[in-house]
């Protein structure tokens, strides 16, 4: 996506005449959501830092340059690009991560970079790395890039940073990435503008940015897809921003795991698509490959029953080398202390106080996983939470921690990579489902949500889909009862009104999620939380409604079969508001949680005519906005964004 677009000429003016970063703010707000000021502070001055670079007659006026341009299928942004043609003709794009940073240490065992970010010291990536990992990602998911042969150059420049002989931070053993990504210094402006015009001197005749803006995007990867290759060493997903940062930081506490005198807790939030499985995966590869006794744990049975399928599908492994690395949340009861080097708990919002089928064996999960680790890393998301048996809340996991006398380590994940990496669709869902209100535009390209009014042109269309990948599905919420069950004739979701039905997939296979004909049948949050499609559809069912102006929620909707609700619906009727309150809560999120299974789109069916309704117009209304917002930028010629 394209925040800001200028020639040469003009984005030089636009500094000279103080308005870059008035201009890259408006169009950031509408696109992205609030700017911080420190980002408007940045925009003023690396952006006029690069004005300076680029202000020689050796670069023509009408190259294309660009300032936060957003990556596909994820949330992170380039800081400044400058695309055209080398001497002989060929298309170049030159991307740069600018950095305002006057001093930064280095650690050669993490192979992070420590300096003063946020008004604090913090461990993060070197600049070369973030310029050349962008540079991947956009090679990888980019099909313009590599059929019209469009060559990418990143680098790095620290406008502020005086370089001195010796600074490692220029050590290419240290950071290979300097050698694909070279870095810049406060004095190097002739050296920089050198390396821009080495690549970059003349127009492009074809719209360089605007032919990768518009290319068509690669089909993303999903983690099932690619998980017997990450385990295998292969790399499948470069990770980006505050994931590699999170890694190496991780991996570094690992490697010292012999001389570790506490337990070490780490707790890394994030939202649905923010990497959380991803990194998990990653991190048990590295501390297997570095002899580490490592698992994954997750109360979820869908991931793991993939990830094991995978395994036994791929006869590059054996049975004995991915047998018992991967765990349900409460086979750790019993475990004796320190068993493991590394747990690394996915969905830890899942986790349950009791274990077993009758929720009555050991004291409590977190306290049994941080007992059997030495290491342990939860992934977690609060919002996430879908029955009323998740206890696994950050506030918990610190209380344990600290009764072990662990070390405790915090931290986000922020960059969004499902739902084409759109923070706004995110925003988008928690406004219209009433979660919270910051909600801000998306574009309509980014992400194909839509409202359908016939079920069984919606599960077509999912068929459909499928053809390509195996990678899209059906889903609904938990208002049907489970009769295929005990009778495998019977259909499960019923909607007389359309002439529809279908069965739940539960009695029919454990690997729902990659199954060749399961597009036949219908998820529910148990079976693909944790898991990602390209293409979900979704059936809305009479636990959410719109009624008097607003969404509500009617536990009394669900099915008698769902244990979600335990202990709650009884409270329920009798009026208790912190039990109402709290069913609320879960079946927003369940909602929440399914809408946002998908990579590409999500299309959704409500069995409330209101609801539907009131989706339509809700999308409609962000349609508008865009279209207000681009009509704009076409009406105001004077302001280059």
């Amino acid at each position: 996506m394209i925040i800001y677009q200028a020639t040469k000429k003009e984005f030089i003016n636009d500094c000279k005449q103080r308005r870059i970063a008035d201009a890259v703010k408006k169009m950031y707000e509408k696109n992205l959501g609030k700017a911080h000021k420190a980002e408007v502070i940045a925009w003023e001055n690396s952006l006029t830092c690069m004005a300076n670079v680029i202000d020689t007659p050796l670069i023509d006026d009408n190259t294309t340059v660009c300032a936060e341009y957003r990556l596909p299928n994820c949330g992170s942004r380039i800081d400044f690009i400058i695309a055209g043609e080398n001497s002989l003709g060929e298309d170049n794009v030159v991307i740069v991560e600018l950095k305002q940073w006057t001093k930064a240490e280095v650690d050669e065992d993490k192979k992070l970079v420590n300096t003063f970010v946020g008004n604090a010291n913090r461990y993060v990536n070197h600049p070369s790395y973030q310029a050349w990992s962008y540079a991947i990602t956009l090679e990888n998911y980019n099909e313009a890039i590599e059929s019209d042969n469009i060559k990418l150059f990143p680098c790095a420049y620290l406008h502020n940073y005086t370089y001195f002989d010796g600074d490692k931070i220029n050590d290419s053993f240290i950071y290979p990435e300097i050698k694909n990504a070279p870095i810049f210094f406060r004095d190097y402006g002739e050296k920089l503008r050198s390396f821009i015009t080495a690549h970059v001197v003349k127009p492009d005749k074809k719209s360089i940015i605007e032919r990768i803006d518009n290319g068509r995007i690669r089909p993303s990867k999903s983690l099932q897809d690619v998980f017997a290759n990450i385990l295998k060493g292969k790399d499948e997903f470069h990770l980006l921003d505050e994931q590699n940062v999170f890694f190496q930081n991780i991996m570094a506490v690992v490697n010292r795991s012999t001389i570790l005198r506490n337990k070490q807790v780490f707790i890394i939030e994030g939202g649905p698509g923010t990497g959380k499985s991803v990194l998990a995966i990653n991190l048990l590869a590295e501390a297997i490959k570095k002899e580490k006794t490592a698992a994954y744990v997750t109360k979820n049975a869908a991931p793991r029953n993939a990830y094991l399928s995978i395994l036994a599908g791929d006869d590059r492994f054996e049975k004995k080398e991915y047998k018992g690395m991967f765990l349900s949340s409460g086979q750790l009861l019993s475990v004796k202390q320190n068993t493991y080097d590394v747990l690394l708990v996915d969905e830890a919002h899942r986790l349950n106080e009791k274990s077993g089928i009758f929720h009555n064996q050991g004291e409590n999960q977190i306290k049994e996983i941080i007992n059997a680790s030495l290491i342990s890393v939860f992934f977690i998301d609060e919002m996430q939470k879908i029955s009323s048996y998740d206890i696994g809340s950050v506030a918990e996991i610190i209380s344990w921690a600290e009764r072990f006398g662990a070390d405790i380590h915090q931290g986000k994940l922020l960059s969004q990579f499902r739902c084409n990496g759109s923070d706004g669709y995110m925003s988008f869902l928690d406004d219209v489902l009433d979660i919270k209100h910051d909600y801000y535009t998306f574009d309509p390209e980014d992400y194909d949500i839509r409202v359908v009014d016939d079920p069984k042109a919606m599960m077509s269309e999912i068929k459909r889909l499928n053809l390509k990948d195996n990678k899209a599905r059906m889903l609904a919420g938990y208002c049907w009862p489970w009769l295929s069950k005990k009778d495998r004739a019977s259909q499960d979701i019923v909607i007389p009104s359309k002439d529809f039905s279908a069965q739940w997939n539960f009695s029919n296979t454990e690997t729902w999620a990659i199954d060749k004909d399961s597009v036949d049948q219908i998820g529910c949050i148990h079976t693909s939380q944790g898991l990602e499609f390209s293409y979900v559809g979704v059936i809305i069912g009479d636990d959410l409604r719109y009624e008097n102006g607003r969404v509500i929620t009617d536990y009394k909707a669900r099915a008698k079969s769902d244990q979600s609700l335990s202990g709650l619906k009884g409270l329920c009727n009798k009026g208790n508001k912190e039990a109402l309150k709290q069913v609320d809560f879960i079946i927003r999120n369940t909602y929440r949680t399914l809408l946002s299974r998908a990579m590409k789109g999500c299309f959704v069916y409500c069995t409330d005519k209101a609801l539907s309704n009131y989706l339509k117009q809700k999308i409609e209304d962000n349609k508008k906005k865009v279209n207000e917002f681009y009509s704009l930028m076409v009406s105001s010629p004077e302001v280059n964004y």
